[in-house]
């Protein structure tokens, strides 16, 4: 239970720090691929986490859930960077 408990502490921290980070990228007048980036860095970690939560309670897969979705929010933080790399 411990193990779970810790795997969901990291992905909250990743997802906080991913959102921190997209959160810095600031544009003065973005392309629509950037305003589509700045989009993806700051509301697809927590789009993600919510995902990761929502999968584990149907699946009740509490742990792979967890190690998937820190990996889901991962990706889509360098997506959005890849997309809005300002």
């Amino acid at each position: 239970m411990l193990i779970v408990v810790l795997a969901w502490l990291a992905v909250l921290a990743v997802c906080g720090t991913a959102a921190v980070f997209g959160h810095a990228a600031r544009m003065s007048s973005p392309t629509p691929r950037q305003r589509t980036g700045l989009f993806v860095s700051r509301a697809g970690p927590w789009v993600a986490g919510i995902t990761a939560v929502g999968t584990a309670a149907a699946t009740g897969a509490w742990l792979p859930a967890a190690a998937l979705g820190a990996g889901a929010v991962t990706v889509v933080a360098m997506v959005g960077l890849g997309l809005a790399p300002h």
